[in-house]
């Protein structure tokens, strides 16, 4: 029985030894498996750096409606980041709203869902959706013509302190009521028409009746809601008034053929607040050039993007230059004199 024993215990010492040896060898896998998995890491490290210079940037593009102007932000824009990052680094998810506000919100809200790394808001309307639609995403905005309006801000200060920066087409409206005095100094009534749905339209309009009014002009209102009434409105407008001013509207730009129709054969010559509408339905403009404008947007995306640039400290940009333009066409038909220093619109 003794002999037995000691059978047994010396079997269950040799089976322990067994055991200890297999986990040694086991520790001793796992160490050097993490030793190369620590090694692989850190040469994953240059990797990680390498895809980074390799990232692919998606960006979601919302413009307000189709016209001339708001056509050459966005081409600045993109041209800008296609000529910085390269047009394989670059992805554009395009967007028109048709002018619709609902559709502005409906199309940064599917960007945001899709996590895009920036997102272009064209115009007044687009930026105020992507404003409500997101805090994280970088917002740039152009062709607005004044944030603190768009966004309600009190006491701007020409950094908007969030997720938004962007660049702004206001034109110096002080200059833009020269204009009107100096192309018609014998007008005593100038109609102001607007979308009142665009409240950087009636930012404008303030300005310029305000500066108007101190040269003894009488100033009249004439807002539309959207393109469904704007021709009643703007027959209404051309009986009563002497010469027409029309802001950088988005409407407005979008409808300068039924514009013309009405007050072209009236006689009624119209001063507008940017080329496009000029072209359209005006006599003269002080304007900037929207490609450009677009473009510094673009600089400003890929400073945000690549060069790690704080847009909560970013200041709002605007135009470098404007230059006065006027329309041949329009202003041979009505007989109207241009003096020296403006530059013929092309076609």
């Amino acid at each position: 029985m003794k002999f037995v024993q000691i059978s047994v215990r010396d079997k269950q010492k040799e089976r322990r030894s067994r055991m200890r040896r297999t986990l040694k060898k086991v520790i001793a896998t796992t160490v050097i498996a993490a030793m190369t998995f620590s090694l692989t890491a850190c040469g994953g490290s240059d990797k990680g750096s390498k895809d980074s210079k390799e990232k692919v940037y998606n960006i979601g593009i919302c413009q307000l409606v189709e016209h001339e102007a708001l056509d050459a932000a966005t081409k600045g824009f993109k041209e800008a980041l296609i000529e910085k990052l390269g047009e394989d680094k670059v992805k554009f998810d395009e967007q028109n709203a048709q002018g619709e506000s609902a559709t502005c919100a409906t199309i940064v809200n599917s960007f945001v869902s899709s996590n895009v790394d920036l997102i272009l808001a064209n115009a007044t309307a687009p930026l105020q959706s992507a404003a409500n639609a997101t805090v994280d995403i970088p917002i740039l905005g152009t062709s607005v013509t004044d944030y603190a309006t768009a966004l309600a801000i009190d006491d701007f200060t020409g950094v908007v302190g969030n997720n938004v920066s962007g660049t702004s087409d206001l034109a110096p409206i002080e200059e833009q009521a020269n204009m009107i005095l100096e192309l018609f100094p014998k007008a005593e009534t100038v109609g102001l028409l607007y979308c009142s749905a665009e409240p950087n339209s009636k930012f404008q309009v303030d300005l310029i009746k305000k500066n108007l009014k101190k040269e003894g002009i009488k100033c009249k209102e004439y807002s539309f809601v959207d393109s469904n009434d704007i021709a009643s409105v703007v027959q209404g407008a051309v009986k009563k008034s002497d010469v027409i001013y029309i802001p950088t509207d988005n409407t407005a730009a979008s409808n300068t053929e039924v514009i013309d129709n009405i007050a072209r054969p009236e006689g009624v010559p119209i001063v507008a607040g940017e080329a496009g509408i000029c072209k359209g339905c005006g006599i003269a403009t002080l304007s900037i050039d929207y490609y450009e404008l677009g473009y510094e947007t673009g600089l400003m995306a890929y400073d945000i993007l690549v060069n790690g640039k704080d847009i909560t400290k970013m200041e709002i940009k605007y135009a470098p230059k404007v230059t006065k333009q006027y329309n041949k066409k329009i202003a041979d038909e009505l007989k109207i004199k241009i003096p020296d220093g403006y530059d013929e619109i092309g076609e």
